[in-house]
């Protein structure tokens, strides 16, 4: 009986030890987790849209490298690329490449750490970033009204904390998910993510501040953002608000036929 015991509080030691580890590791090494610069997620792409390579300088001093497309800042709207958390600009050229065919300037910005970039990338350098992007397409002399936010999986968290009580033309959202909090939870059930979290990007709480016309993009078949946050987004949302639900469509989203004309559609509603 006494071995009996012995061994169970040796299993039961033994378990809250690993517990205890396996927290430790994800709250030390969260930002290794949640950002991968260094990802190829999408490649074997040929650019056939034209673009200029750009600097834009943050408030703490880091440099940018951006892509920057200009058809006419007067008479075209202007997209501001928020990518997500892996990869490399290069990794979007199956993406912008349709921008070519559309009546829009854009600008693909890559974050701190990313790219080349110096710095380490985290919540609030990504919205230091974006902020810088928004400032330098302003110095171009594009109007605020003028500027599209696209934010792409974890940049639709950068996107609509940028996108709070501002005149932005629009904001688009691919794949976006609620919180940081909630997608951490679904990976991680029975660790304490919310006290654990640095980078929280709390999505859900911050949508109904945003007074501009929203498209709303996600896929019934994402193994990475569950397809209900999508929804949930959609749903807290204010008006005016579109959606393209994809039965089909997994994280990266297809650029098909269907989602570029939503896109074209939208963006021909803000005229």
């Amino acid at each position: 009986m006494r071995n009996t015991k012995m061994y169970n509080l040796f299993l039961i030691s033994l378990v809250v030890l690993v517990y205890l580890s396996v927290t430790l590791g994800l709250y030390f090494f969260q930002r290794s987790l949640l950002y991968h610069p260094t990802e190829n997620n999408y490649s074997g792409d040929k650019l056939t849209v034209k673009i200029e390579k750009v600097n834009i300088k943050t408030e703490d001093n880091i440099d940018l490298i951006a892509w920057y497309h200009k058809k006419d800042n007067i008479k075209f709207k202007t997209i501001l690329y928020l990518h997500g958390n892996a990869g490399s600009l290069e990794n979007r050229i199956h993406k912008i490449n349709h921008f070519n065919d559309m009546n829009i300037n854009f600008l693909l910005l890559s974050w701190r750490g990313f790219n080349g970039n110096a710095g380490k990338p985290s919540e609030k350098g990504l919205y230091q970033d974006a902020r810088s992007a928004v400032k330098w397409l302003i110095n171009q002399g594009i109007n605020e009204e003028n500027i599209i936010i696209y934010g792409e999986s974890l940049g639709t968290g950068v996107a609509t904390e940028i996108a709070q009580n501002r005149n932005f033309a629009g904001i688009i959202l691919e794949s976006p998910f609620t919180s940081m909090i909630a997608a951490g939870k679904s990976k991680y059930p029975i660790f304490p993510i919310k006290l654990l979290l640095k980078d929280k990007y709390e999505s859900d709480k911050k949508i109904k501040n945003i007074k501009s016309p929203i498209l709303i993009m996600h896929g019934e078949e994402d193994k990475i953002v569950p397809f209900w946050m999508g929804e949930k987004m959609f749903k807290l949302a204010n008006e005016p608000k579109y959606s393209y639900f994809s039965n089909y469509d997994d994280h990266m989203m297809d650029f098909n036929n269907e989602l570029i004309n939503s896109i074209k559609l939208f963006i021909k509603s803000l005229n």
